[in-house]
């Protein structure tokens, strides 16, 4: 089950042009394009007549000719035309999804549309900020329940086994977690003071010798993350202190789309306190981050294997409450969203 009233990215902007591109999120079927004036329209992905699928017809101007029997939709989703027909039925139309465009990404609202508010799209700070530098990810699809990822992704203490080659030291293994849960997310987080610089990040940081370094998991609902990386000179670090100029700060963005409840398609982008305009240090990260998150594919896929297909119970431990709070609170509110729109069926 998933959670409708959201934003979810639906795909890069770049990759939506006047071609149609048909995607699926949370098991529904849509198709993206763009107007004459650059505007984005995302509408059902299927004729109301036999239901093929818009995206095997073909665009005439602004809006979609069904390849089959010449029914035409505009971006609103309402039938425009019906060879042959005296009238269009009132029953010819398609959804149509809110859509955004922000930070590079198309995000679609998958629920209620008149509840959709672009200012509840995910916010990503330092975006704009000409002194910090950014790399872009491409997208991978992996083949594991999204809420998989976001257990993932609220668990510094995996980068110990699963990274050791780039984002792990030895504090990783023993340092106790902290769980924050505020109304839109969870956090778990940790310090590790006077570590040794985990091999990905220590070519870029601007001091010598051990470090004082805090992991930040930030997971918000339904399925978007932040993970900050803070590496400060020894004797620096800790938390409520300020820090010095040269600390190294990496926010790494992360955002899980729901295919179906077995597939998940996964966008990212990391910013950085340094190195603003420097295209060699931009595809450096880029391409180590990409090396990490194919390790990550390669450990969920298989948990979700192992999961759907175990034979006997799986445990829990002390370093899963911030995955557990998570999925608890979600579903509690996928569970008011069904409740919800049962109630105004009625």
């Amino acid at each position: 089950m998933f959670l409708k009233n959201a934003w979810y990215v639906a795909a890069w902007d770049h990759e939506i042009g006047k071609e149609m591109m048909p995607v699926t999120m949370l098991s529904e079927n849509i198709v993206l394009y763009r107007l004459n004036n650059g505007k984005l329209a995302a509408l059902e992905n299927a004729c109301p007549h036999r239901k093929l699928p818009l995206s095997m017809g073909r665009i005439k101007g602004d809006v979609i000719e069904c390849g089959y029997h010449g029914l035409t939709f505009d971006d609103t989703g309402t039938c425009t035309r019906v060879p042959g027909a005296e009238r269009i039925p009132h029953v010819a139309c398609v959804r149509s999804y809110p859509v955004e465009e922000r930070y590079g990404l198309v995000w679609v609202w998958m629920g209620d549309a008149a509840k959709a508010d672009p200012s509840q799209i995910f916010h990503v700070e330092h975006f704009d900020d000409p002194t910090w530098g950014i790399n872009r990810g491409e997208s991978m699809i992996l083949n594991c329940n999204y809420l998989y990822m976001t257990d993932n992704l609220l668990d510094p203490s995996h980068v110990a086994w699963v990274h050791q080659s780039s984002f792990a030291s030895s504090a990783c293994e023993e340092t106790p977690l902290e769980t924050t849960v505020k109304d839109d997310g969870v956090t778990v987080w940790r310090w590790m003071i006077d570590s040794d610089p985990a091999p990905f990040y220590a070519p870029f940081l601007q001091f010598e010798g051990k470090t004082d370094r805090k992991q930040h998991y930030e997971v918000r609902y339904p399925s978007n993350a932040i993970i900050k990386a803070i590496f400060a000179p020894s004797g620096t670090g800790g938390e409520g202190k300020s820090l010095p100029v040269n600390t190294f700060l990496m926010d790494s963005y992360n955002f899980m789309t729901p295919v179906d409840e077995n597939r998940t398609k996964y966008y990212w982008f990391q910013l950085r306190n340094f190195a603003a305009d420097d295209a060699n240090v931009s595809s450096q990260f880029a391409k180590s981050v990409r090396g990490a998150f194919e390790e990550d594919r390669v450990v969920l896929e298989a948990v979700h294997q192992g999961m759907a297909n175990k034979q006997t119970p799986n445990l829990d431990l002390k370093i899963d409450v911030g995955p557990l709070r998570f999925r608890r609170r979600l579903s509690q509110l996928i569970d008011a969203e069904i409740t919800q729109r049962a109630q105004a069926a009625e």
